[in-house]
């Protein structure tokens, strides 16, 4: 671990992100480099909370950088003492993530409960207990929630007698109580019931976003996690499920207008650009401004292709080959011919630099956006392993399993948009690559073959090149040998 990972000098007295004062011998670690130009990440999920212990490599938290979504492990055992940020929060590289204490050094864990309530995350610590609360209680923000049996939603505020509303600001405070004061009634009560209808257990800030977002009561939830704790997965479960009529009541401060995919009235759905989503933007937006990009096309005959395919499959059926993963092959016999699309231009040096080998990006799309996960040297692969790193590839783009490493520095890239049921189009190419080649959808078309009309397997290829890495003869000659592969498989073998 770096010297800038750990930080122990000078740090008693010091408050840290919770509240908490650390002790010495406490140690920070730092968010550490993701991935290649990677310099933030933002927080989705904490995985533990202030006062746990967490073992040497544990993950922690689970991140969203610009590429991908990743858990982030510890290199500290001990006790946490302060947690960095908040889910929804920005953290940038080198920069403090969680506070990790020896156990020997670590604070009361039931003055950790109470610091967790400072701080408005929510958490609820399992196995702290109710019997310590006596030095203060929760205010809760007023929430709304289905009466039983009326079907109207209800307010869920304080209990009557307390004298105050609870605070409108968006985290929860601590009243203390001097040393030798009965507690009210109310507080009583409270800390007796902690989890009731009105309160439902929940550990995760991003569970609470996201059942707003989707309209869900959490009181209606049944969690599956260790004591009842609601989970994500409980929340992406009920999600799925057919929303009823009455959700709408349940969700505060959201208009209906907000509510769902599509909105209604004069309302306007507003999505923050975050995340992949604002990379993505970033990226494709810098390479319309620097790559004069120019788009050819062809349509081909891909009959053969297909029966090709089939063959191969019929012999071998353990290990079934894919037409994206002939395409990947057939592309990699045109760049061994013409190396100048296998580039990328230099602006800085004022020069272009062609690759040794070719990292093959395959544009992907996932929950989270597109992604271009990249094999890296491909043409060392055979069609079966291509055909497997392809499958395996674009599955764990759609799991957002992939690391960040495996999203970056492709070469050229392969888009097979014929899946969303389109013939054509005219891609932006993945800053900083030369090329990309796309495919549109096979279907039934008239074709002449031998001076006779016949029906066969017919679709559109094209080239999208940066004119500064070569002229139309070069871009023109790759996508004829792509397609003339296609409509000739047998071609391949020569260039094997």
């Amino acid at each position: 671990m770096t010297e800038r990972t750990e930080r122990s000098e000078g740090r008693e007295g010091m408050p840290g992100q919770n509240g908490m004062t650390a002790a010495v011998g406490t140690r920070d670690f730092l968010l550490p480099d993701l991935g290649e130009g990677l310099s933030e990440a933002e927080i989705v999920e904490w995985r533990v909370a202030v006062g746990d212990v967490v073992t040497v490599d544990q993950s922690v938290v689970e991140v969203e950088t610009a590429k991908a979504v990743v858990d982030v492990p510890c290199p500290y055992a001990g006790r946490v003492v302060a947690l960095h940020g908040a889910a929804g929060e920005v953290r940038p590289v080198g920069q403090p993530l969680i506070t990790i204490a020896p156990l020997d050094d670590a604070p009361d864990p039931h003055a950790t409960y109470r610091e967790e309530e400072r701080a408005g995350s929510g958490n609820v610590l399992i196995g702290y207990g109710t019997g310590h609360g006596g030095t203060g209680r929760r205010r809760r923000r007023p929430r709304l929630a289905l009466t039983p049996g009326t079907g109207a939603p209800a307010s869920a505020g304080p209990a009557a007698g307390t004298g105050s509303p609870a605070p409108a600001g968006p985290a929860p405070a601590v009243s203390p109580v001097p040393s030798g004061t009965a507690a009210p009634a109310d507080r009583t009560a409270e800390r007796a019931q902690p989890h009731g209808p009105s309160a439902p257990l929940v550990i995760s800030p991003i569970v609470r976003r996201l059942a707003k977002e989707h309209g869900i009561d959490l009181a209606s939830l049944r969690g599956t996690g260790p004591g009842g704790v609601i989970r994500r997965a409980d929340l992406d479960a009920a999600a799925a499920a057919p929303a009823p009529a009455a959700r709408l009541a349940a969700v505060p401060d959201v208009p209906a207008a907000h509510v769902g995919l599509a909105p209604a009235g004069d309302g306007d759905a507003v999505i923050p650009l975050t995340g992949i989503r604002k990379v993505i933007a970033d990226k494709l937006s810098r390479s319309r401004r620097e790559i004069p990009e120019v788009t050819i096309w062809v349509d081909v005959d891909a009959t053969g292709l297909l029966e090709t395919r089939a063959a191969i499959n019929a012999a071998t059926p353990d290990t079934p080959v894919s037409i994206l993963a002939l395409l990947a092959r057939i592309c990699l016999s045109g760049l061994r011919r013409y190396p100048q699309l296998n580039a990328h231009v230099d602006t800085e040096g004022q020069r272009i630099v062609q690759s040794a080998g070719v990292h093959l990006g395959i544009a992907a799309q996932t929950d989270r956006g597109l992604v271009v996960p990249v094999l890296r040297d491909a043409q060392r692969l055979t069609t079966r392993d291509l055909a497997a790193a392809l499958a395996e590839t674009t599955a764990a783009a759609r799991a957002g399993t992939l690391p960040p490493a495996r999203l970056t520095g492709g070469t050229f890239t392969l888009n097979n948009y014929g899946v969303f049921g389109v013939d054509g189009s005219t891609p932006i190419i993945n800053h900083p690559e030369a090329a990309l080649l796309g495919v549109g959808r096979i279907v039934d078309k008239p074709w002449v073959v031998d001076g006779q009309l016949a029906v066969r397997k017919v679709t559109q290829i094209s080239l999208t090149f940066d004119h500064r890495v070569c002229d139309g003869g070069v871009a023109g000659g790759f996508l004829r040998h792509v397609a003339d592969c296609v409509e000739q498989p047998a071609l391949l073998v020569a260039n094997v």
